[in-house]
């Protein structure tokens, strides 16, 4: 079962009971501006503003990225303590022992750990997905003719995203908290192998992103993945506060997991009530791309580029 509200989530976390959810899976805007009106109306024009319009490749036309490379110290200051008021909510509704993991950059994942580490969680790892995409690697704006063969950062073939945990319960060892709280530990794959922080993964299928077009949608092989992992007993609810199309409540849904969302845009509220319930539906196989690179007899430094090539 799954629910979806209408409100902003800071809000939301503060009108609730402490100890509700077994785990939070989500993708926030981490600009804090790329999702507000005025940007996203540009980024649908295709004028841009701190969307990247990709040019055409081949024929197919890209989806829109947001330009994180524009931002000052300033900025990194609000981020700061945005994901640190943030993470003492997200800590608040978390039961003891439950694992928040969050999409990140590289560029901006030291600033948000550190928050989130300095609002009570403990840093688990990071989860890099092993993706080929088009952020980075762009010629310098404006002057992209005259510095043909420059790039003002490199080309990204992983996203990561951090783990971590909210501490065990005061004096209980992990056994003693998973009897107590369903939560401390991660769930390992099916065959038994522990759950890797390398995940060879894929861009999000066109099947998908015709049901959800949202402009930075995860694809359901990587997210069932993560939400099998943090559901370790498979019980419990799951929570996405910046849930987007919704697809950590469909992720959860597939694997037979409660969850809750919470998005303030009411478009993609909308757009999410739709898109849960026929992302949920779709075969997807989460370990696909870890046997393909187990069989391959590829290098994971490799698998980035190959898996991308099919």
């Amino acid at each position: 079962m799954w629910k979806l509200y209408l409100a902003d989530c800071f809000e939301w976390m503060k009108e609730q009971e402490p100890n509700q959810f077994v785990a939070i899976v989500t993708d926030p805007p981490y600009s804090l501006e790329e999702f507000n009106r005025e940007n996203l109306e540009k980024m649908k024009r295709g004028s841009g503003g701190l969307w990247r319009i990709p040019p055409r490749i081949g024929g197919y036309e890209r989806s829109p990225l947001p330009r994180f490379t524009v931002f000052s110290p300033e900025h990194r200051r609000v981020m700061y303590s945005y994901f640190y008021e943030w993470g003492r909510l997200a800590y608040k509704v978390l039961v003891p022992g439950g694992h928040l993991v969050i999409a990140s950059t590289p560029i901006f994942l030291p600033t948000v750990a550190s928050a989130i580490v300095d609002a009570g969680f403990e840093l688990r790892g990071i989860i890099v997905r092993l993706v080929q995409t088009l952020r980075g690697g762009f010629r310098p704006k404006n002057a992209e003719d005259e510095y043909e063969d420059l790039c003002t950062m490199p080309r990204a073939h992983y996203e990561p995203w951090a783990l971590f945990r909210k501490p065990l319960e005061r004096g209980l060892t992990v056994a003693e908290n998973l009897r107590k709280w369903k939560a401390g530990a991660l769930r390992r794959d099916p065959d038994g192998r522990p759950f890797p922080d390398v995940i060879p993964s894929e861009r999000t299928p066109e099947r998908e992103r015709i049901i959800a077009p949202h402009p930075t949608l995860k694809p359901q092989s990587f997210m069932r993945r993560i939400v099998w992992a943090v559901v370790p007993m498979g019980e419990g609810v799951v929570l996405d506060p910046f849930s987007g199309a919704g697809s950590t409540l469909a992720a959860a849904e597939a694997l037979g997991y409660d969850s809750v969302g919470v998005e303030v845009n009411p478009e993609y509220y909308e757009m999410a009530l739709r898109a849960v319930p026929e992302l949920a539906k779709l075969e997807v196989d989460p370990w696909f791309f870890e046997r393909k690179v187990k069989n391959s007899g590829k290098t994971l430094a490799l698998t980035s580029f190959l898996l991308n090539e099919t």
